[in-house]
C-alpha cells in the first residue's frame, strides 16, 4: 500500500509517495488549482500514477486556513465576551509595527465589531464567580446571532482560563437557539492567561472552522470518488499529523501546516546524516520563502506566532518565518527609482512571464531563465517563453537605467538578500550562531539561491536532498501523529503544590492518549513527554522547559530548577540563581509513531551525468558551465562550480569556487567555504 504526502503551495501542488511493500518512491508536481485546491491534489496523484484504492495513508499539508485569514475570506463570525473587553482583539497590546510611521494602520480585526457582543458576567483571577451569567441577556445575544445568520461564534470571557463554567453556559444557550452553529470557547481552545492571545486564537478557530469544513469535505469527496478508502491525515503547525475530523474543528493548529512538512524533512535529514545535527531549513516555493531551525533533530517550537502584526496564535507551532520571496516574486521600481523584488507574487496564475500564461511583470523565475540558470524546457515539462521574459525585463530595466541582464542579476541579488535577512531574523531571535549550522535547501527554486543566501550569512555548507523539489510532501510522510495539550498552573516553584501538578499531567496525558487512539494509534506506539512554561518571578515571558516523567515530588524540584536555568541561558544567553523560577502552565506532547520513508540509497541512474554546457551569468560576466543530471550522479562524485545540477523537480546552482559532493543517499553537499574566505 502507498503512503502519500501532498503539499499544496501557492504555485505548485507537490507529491511524494512510497510503497511500504516494494519501497518504491515516486514524485509529481502540478500547478495548484486555486479555484478548488482539491482538484490539484487529485491531479498530483493521477500524474504519479498511484491507484487511489491502494493508498493507505494520505498526509496533506495545506495553507487554506492561513490564506483565509490573510485575505479575510471566510463567513462572518461572532464573538461574545465580558463587558469591557469587546475591543480586546482590535486594541491588542498597543505596540507599533513601525515606530516612526504615523500612517500605519492595524490589520482588520478577525471578527467585525458589529458582531462582537458583551455580557455582564465576571470571574475573578482565582476563578471564583463575581457576577453570574444572566440567562436572559445570553438568550438575547443568541437570538441576535441567529438574526445575523452567523455560522460560528467565539466565546471568550476574562479569567476563564481558571474557570470556564460561564463560557460553557454561554455555549449551551447559543446552541439552544442556533443548533447548527459552531460555538468555540477560549477555556477549551487555549486555557492560558493573557486575554489578547487567548481571545485572538479563539477568534481564529471560530472564523476558519466553516472554511476548513468546506475544504476538507470537498477533498474527502473528491478522493472517495476516485476510489480512495484510506486514512486522510492533516499536517499540524506543531510538526505532527492528525486525523481530518480533528483538523476540521481545530484549524488554528493548521496555520503553518504546509511549511511544517519541510521542517519534518530537515529533521529526517539530521537523523539520517549525524554530522548535520543543526540545520537551517529553507524552502523557496513560487510565492514565499520559509525558514526555521532544526536543532538536535527537532524543529524549535514557539507560542508567539503572529498571523499578522498584533494578531497572535498562541498554540504550539514550529518557529517558521516566512517572507514574500519565491520564484514568482515580481520585480518593480519604487518611488525613489530603486529596484525592488516582492513580496507581491505572480503565483500560479498568471505566473511568471516565461510560463506564457498571461503574466506581464518579470519575476525571479524570469530572471533566472535570462541568466542561463534554468533550462528553457524545464526538462521537457513545458517550453518557457524566453523572448517574452526578455521583453518584460527590458521594460523594467528601462526604469532603472540598466541592461536586461544587469536587471535580472540585480533581482536575484535582492531576492537572495531578502531571504538572507529572513534567515538572520530567525537565528538572531533564538540566539544562534549561523556558523554552527548547515543550510538545507528545499523547494523547486531553493537550491538555485541557496549558495548565495548561505554566503551572505557565513554558513559554510549547503545540503540539497535529492527530493528537495517536493520537500514538504516528503516531510509529510515522515511525520508522526501528534497532539499538544496545555493547562494553566501559576505558582513559584518553591510554593508549587506538586499533587495538583501531578493531577494536571495525568489529566492531560489521558486526554492525549484518547485523541491518538481515536486516530487508530495503538497504546504501545504512544510516547508522551512533559513540559512546563516557566519564567523567573516577575518576568513577562516564558521559556519552555522539559519536565521529568513519573510522579513529581520534592526530590525532583532541584532538577526542575536547574533545567529551567539551562533552558533560559540557551535562549537568552543569561540565567541567574538569584531569582526564583515559577510555573505558568504545564503541557503534554503525545506522539503516535508512524512508519518513516526508507532512505534514498542511490547508485546513479546509469545515464550520462553531463547533460551539456551553457553560458551562465555569475559576478557580472558569462561563464561556460557544465550542466549535470543530478539523478545520474553516483555517490562520492565531486563537482566544481560554476555549474548547474538539474533534478526532476529542482535545480542547484553552484557559483564559482563552490565544491559539491554526492553522498550515499543522493544528497548534494555543497561547500562554499572558499567563497567565504575570499570574501573576508
Amino acid at each position: 500500500m502507498w503512503r502519500v504526502g501532498i503539499d499544496v503551495g501557492g504555485t505548485f501542488t507537490d507529491l511524494f509517495a512510497w510503497d511500504d511493500e516494494s519501497r518504491t518512491q515516486v514524485t509529481s508536481k502540478v500547478l495548484t488549482t486555486k479555484y478548488d485546491r482539491a482538484v490539484g491534489v487529485v491531479n498530483a496523484i493521477k500524474q504519479a500514477q498511484i491507484p487511489f484504492a491502494r493508498i493507505s495513508h494520505l498526509m496533506h499539508g495545506t495553507t487554506t486556513a492561513t490564506n483565509a485569514l490573510i485575505e479575510r475570506d471566510y463567513p462572518d463570525a461572532a464573538m461574545v465576551t465580558t463587558d469591557g473587553f469587546r475591543d480586546t482583539i482590535e486594541i491588542a497590546r498597543q505596540h507599533r509595527e513601525q515606530l516612526y510611521d504615523p500612517y500605519q494602520t492595524k490589520p482588520k480585526p478577525i471578527i467585525k465589531r458589529r458582531f462582537r457582543y458583551t455580557v455582564s458576567e465576571r470571574m475573578d483571577v482565582n476563578g471564583k464567580p463575581v457576577r453570574p451569567l444572566l440567562r436572559e441577556q445570553a438568550l438575547e445575544i443568541a437570538h441576535r446571532i441567529k438574526a445575523a445568520n452567523i455560522r460560528s461564534v467565539a466565546v471568550a470571557f476574562i479569567n476563564s482560563y481558571k474557570n470556564g463554567e460561564h463560557e460553557r453556559q454561554m455555549r449551551d444557550i447559543i446552541k439552544e437557539v442556533n443548533p447548527d452553529t459552531y460555538v468555540v470557547i477560549s477555556s477549551e481552545t487555549r486555557p492560558v492567561f493573557r486575554e489578547h492571545g487567548r481571545f485572538t486564537t479563539t477568534a481564529i478557530r471560530a472564523a476558519t472552522i466553516p472554511v476548513m469544513e468546506v475544504y476538507f469535505n470537498r477533498l474527502d469527496a473528491a478522493l472517495k470518488a476516485e476510489g480512495f478508502t484510506g486514512s486522510l491525515l492533516i499536517l499540524k503547525s506543531s510538526g505532527g499529523i492528525t486525523g481530518v475530523d480533528y483538523a476540521k474543528l481545530h484549524p488554528e493548529e493548521l496555520i503553518e501546516s504546509g511549511p511544517a512538512g519541510g521542517v519534518a524533512y530537515a529533521a529526517y535529514l539530521s537523523k539520517l546524516l549525524p554530522e548535520f545535527t543543526n540545520i537551517i531549513h529553507t524552502d523557496v516555493g513560487g510565492t514565499s520563502f520559509d525558514v526555521s531551525i532544526v536543532e538536535n533533530g527537532q524543529g524549535l517550537i514557539t507560542r508567539d506566532h503572529e498571523i499578522e502584526w498584533e494578531m497572535p496564535c498562541i498554540v504550539p507551532m514550529l518557529d517558521i518565518h516566512s517572507v514574500g520571496a519565491g520564484g514568482g516574486s515580481i520585480g518593480w521600481v519604487d518611488e525613489g527609482g530603486s529596484l525592488r523584488v516582492g513580496p507581491r507574487s505572480a503565483g500560479s496564475s498568471p505566473g511568471p512571464v516565461c510560463y506564457g500564461l498571461g503574466g506581464k511583470e518579470p519575476t525571479i523565475t524570469d530572471a533566472n531563465l535570462l541568466l542561463g540558470r534554468i533550462e528553457p524546457t524545464l526538462g521537457g515539462k513545458m517550453t518557457l517563453d524566453k523572448a517574452g521574459a526578455e521583453v518584460a525585463m527590458e521594460r523594467l530595466a528601462s526604469e532603472v537605467g540598466l541592461s536586461a541582464i544587469e536587471t535580472a542579476d540585480g533581482m536575484i541579488r535582492i531576492g537572495c538578500e531578502n531571504m538572507a535577512q529572513a534567515v538572520k531574523k530567525v537565528l538572531v531571535s533564538r540566539g544562534r550562531d549561523p556558523r554552527d549550522f548547515v543550510l538545507a535547501s528545499f523547494g523547486g527554486a531553493g537550491a538555485m539561491h541557496a549558495c548565495f543566501v548561505a554566503e551572505s550569512m557565513n554558513i559554510p555548507k549547503v545540503v540539497m536532498p535529492i527530493h528537495a523539489g517536493v520537500a514538504s510532501a516528503f516531510g509529510a510522510t515522515a511525520m508522526d501523529l501528534r497532539h499538544d495539550l496545555e493547562a494553566f498552573y501559576f505558582s513559584p516553584v518553591s510554593d508549587a503544590k506538586l499533587d495538583q501538578v501531578n493531577a494536571l499531567y495525568s489529566k492531560l496525558e489521558a486526554e492525549a492518549v484518547r485523541l491518538l487512539e481515536a486516530d487508530g494509534v495503538r497504546r504501545e506506539d504512544i510516547l508522551t513527554t512533559r513540559t512546563a512554561q516557566m519564567r523567573y518571578v516577575g518576568q513577562t515571558y516564558e521559556v519552555e522547559t522539559p519536565m521529568p516523567e513519573g510522579v513529581l515530588n520534592a526530590a525532583a524540584v532541584p532538577g526542575i530548577v536547574e533545567t529551567f536555568h539551562r533552558c533560559h541561558e540557551r535562549e537568552y544567553g543569561v540565567s541567574s540563581s538569584d531569582f526564583a523560577p515559577a510555573f505558568v502552565s504545564v503541557g503534554i506532547t503525545a506522539i503516535g509513531r508512524t512508519a518513516s520513508p526508507p532512505p534514498v540509497e542511490v547508485g546513479g541512474s546509469g545515464g550520462e551525468p553531463v547533460k551539456g554546457q551553457r553560458k551562465i551569468y555569475f559576478n557580472r560576466e558569462w561563464h561556460d558551465s557544465k550542466v549535470y543530471d543530478g539523478h545520474a550522479l553516483k555517490p562520492s562524485t565531486t563537482l566544481a562550480g560554476p555549474c548547474i545540477v538539474e533534478y526532476e523537480h529542482a535545480c542547484a546552482v553552484l557559483p564559482p569556487n563552490a565544491l559539491a559532493t554526492v553522498d550515499g543517499f543522493g544528497n548534494l553537499i555543497i561547500d562554499i567555504s572558499r567563497n567565504l574566505i575570499s570574501n573576508d
